[in-house]
Order: C-alpha cells, then sequence, then structure tokens
C-alpha cells in the first residue's frame, strides 16, 4: 500500500471514529445497560458495509484507495466490537444476564442481518 492508502485509511479512521464519538455522546446515558449509541455505530456500520461490499464488487475498477477510505477506514472506524465487547462484560460483571444476552443478540445478529440487508439494497438498486 503507497502512501495514498495510508492517507486513505486514516481519514476515514478518524471520520468513522468522530460519528461513533457523537452516536456515543448523544444516546448512550439513555439507557446504561444497552448503549444505544454503540448499538446505532455497529448497525449502522453493517448496514454500510453491506452496501460497500455490493458497491465495490461491482466496480473493481475503482482505485483500491477508495475501498481502504470507506471500508478499511471510514467503516472500521465507525463500527466497535471492543466496546461492545466491553459493554456486555461489564453487564456480566454485574449479574445482568439478560442485558449481556440482549447485546449479544442485537449487536451480532443485528449487524449480521444489516450487513444482508444492505447487500440485498445494493442489488436492488444497481
Amino acid at each position: 500500500m503507497g502512501a495514498l492508502g495510508f492517507v486513505a485509511v486514516g481519514v476515514g479512521a478518524a471520520v468513522g471514529a468522530w460519528l461513533r464519538w457523537a452516536f456515543s455522546v448523544l444516546w448512550n446515558a439513555a439507557n446504561p445497560a444497552l448503549p444505544y449509541g454503540t448499538l446505532a455505530a455497529n448497525l449502522v456500520g453493517g448496514y454500510l458495509i453491506g452496501l460497500a461490499v455490493g458497491f465495490f464488487g461491482a466496480h473493481a475498477e475503482l482505485p483500491p484507495e477508495w475501498r481502504l477510505l470507506a471500508v478499511t477506514g471510514f467503516l472500521g472506524g465507525l463500527t466497535t466490537f471492543s466496546t461492545f465487547s466491553s459493554e456486555v462484560v461489564s453487564n456480566l460483571m454485574a449479574g445482568d444476564y439478560g442485558w449481556a444476552a440482549v447485546h449479544l443478540l442485537l449487536h451480532l445478529g443485528g449487524s449480521l442481518l444489516l450487513t444482508a440487508l444492505g447487500l440485498w439494497t445494493y442489488r436492488l438498486l444497481a
């Protein structure tokens, strides 16, 4: 990867992380047992990665830096497996097993479902 690739990943990651942070600031305090900002970041990211997989699969002629910017950078910065994991472990440590299960179902199941929906959406619109 050349210098442009490094810049693409860095710029995309910064923008994605800022958006994830904004989601957290806006919505996490509403329900500490299931922080909505973290969930929104992962679900939106799941849907967008589905769209991106469809788009970049159909446009292989695009320079690789575009995929690095959008997927590796932006969506990598937006989605957060580490924060999700920390929230689940916090629930488990507090004895909130039901909330831990809800976290797992919504984050993992929801992200997978929305990724498939994003890919389906792209194929429908293309």
